[in-house]
């Protein structure tokens, strides 16, 4: 691979020495490349990854207990990404493409992609960004994907200089065990070091005491450490100080106190009270979680994200629900939505707590105690916006949820 980011760039993936042989199902690596694996790896729309690295002969790896590793130039790393396209035979993958990000002599890094041909028997480069629609086959059927091969300025969005240009190559996400090729399991900071990759040097009795991510399924690990861990190989690498425009700092060497993540102002609150980074136990307030949760415009990650991560999810949320504070009731659910409608409309209000009260108003202004109680479906024959909000003592409000009916028009 050329030294600089200006090129000129292998055209097939066979031209770029990571691969022994790249024509059969079962890629031979080079033997400059070590395999490696990390504790939480990023969510990339439930591919399968392999990940390899390589060091040039003579050269260290500047070694920190904490944050980012430093790499010398013309260290590079390699990532192999495969996709089950049949559900019902979890073995059955598909391979998309191979990234190599490079570190280059100017002291940054520059990636580039290759996308692999139907017959496997080599991939060729990208020159831009590239969408591509998948079948996977399931249980009932037949449904798509949309699968994203970044561009060689989508790999700089997130290898930053201020994330250290590679990510996932540091101490907490290789404190742990993996089987070599030779068939020895060992601690990979252990391995690394006992080859001489190390500046400086790890003594045997450090391990014991250098940080380590925890997986989403160690329920050895508290959930709090769970989450924190998540949100660390998927945001850290944007949501660290000087980095994007939120408040919170999502890395893990970061203690919770001084996060800003519990309780954390936001910049955008989506039309939401109280909004917070994350809010005491309140699902609905806390808008880290909603962003996650999401696959449109505003959906967390930004890039070569169109799967949700119902997993990551699911964490995130039974982390803030953990959370210490009073219960918090649901939006009320109004039926029908938003739409377009000839003739008038009855509007109906639910919540799901029991003896909770919903209040409503249908000038656009946010509900409160005095306003109109629901109590039965509401007529609306002209253009209106219906909010409501639901209210119980010993409960935290609902934040307020909204309707728009556009009647006879």
């Amino acid at each position: 691979m050329p030294d600089r980011a200006e090129g000129p760039f292998p055209r097939l993936l066979s031209q770029t020495g990571a691969f022994q042989r790249t024509q059969d199902q079962k890629l031979i690596v080079s033997e400059s490349l070590i395999p490696y694996d990390l504790l939480v790896p990023f969510w990339s729309d439930g591919a399968v990854k392999s990940r390899w690295g390589s060091v040039p002969n003579g050269t260290k790896i500047g070694f920190q207990p904490e944050g980012e590793w430093t790499f010398p130039p013309g260290t590079v790393f390699v990532k192999d990404f495969n996709l089950v396209t049949d559900e019902t035979r979890p073995g059955v993958t598909r391979r998309l493409e191979t990234r190599l990000l490079v570190c280059d002599a100017t002291g940054g890094v520059y990636g580039v992609t290759y996308k692999w041909r139907a017959d496997n028997r080599d991939a060729d480069l990208l020159a831009t960004n590239l969408t591509e629609t998948i079948l996977i086959k399931t249980v009932t059927g037949v449904r798509t994907q949309n699968w994203y091969y970044p561009s060689r300025s989508d790999c700089l969005t997130c290898h930053t200089p201020l994330a250290g240009g590679v990510l996932g190559v540091k101490t907490r996400q290789l404190n742990r065990h993996l089987t070599f090729p030779s068939g020895v399991s060992d601690n990979q900071l252990r391995a690394w070091n006992h080859i001489g990759l190390f500046e400086p040097e790890l003594s045997e009795t450090e391990l014991a005491t250098l940080p380590k991510l925890a997986r989403a399924d160690d329920l050895a690990r508290s959930l709090e450490d769970r989450t924190r861990s998540y949100l660390d190989a998927n945001c850290a690498h944007c949501h660290r100080p000087n980095g994007t425009v939120a408040n919170f700092d999502a890395r893990y060497d970061t203690p919770l106190a001084k996060q800003n993540l519990i309780g954390g102002p936001i910049l955008i609150d989506e039309g939401i009270d109280g909004a917070r980074a994350i809010a005491l136990n309140d699902i609905w307030r806390s808008i880290l979680l909603m962003r996650i949760s999401r696959l449109d415009g505003t959906k967390m990650p930004p890039l070569a994200h169109s799967e949700m991560d119902r997993s990551g999810v699911a964490l995130v949320r039974e982390w803030i629900e953990s959370l210490p504070g009073p219960r918090v009731l649901p939006p009320p659910e109004m039926s029908p939505r938003s739409g377009n409608y000839r003739q008038p409309v009855n509007v109906s209000l639910k919540v799901s707590e029991p003896d909770a009260s919903i209040r409503y108003t249908l000038d656009g202004s946010v509900p409160t105690t005095a306003d109109l109680l629901y109590e039965k479906p509401i007529m609306v024959a002209a253009p209106t916006v219906v909010r409501a909000k639901a209210f119980k003592p010993g409960f935290t409000k609902s934040i307020t949820a909204q309707e728009v009916y556009n009647v006879g028009e």
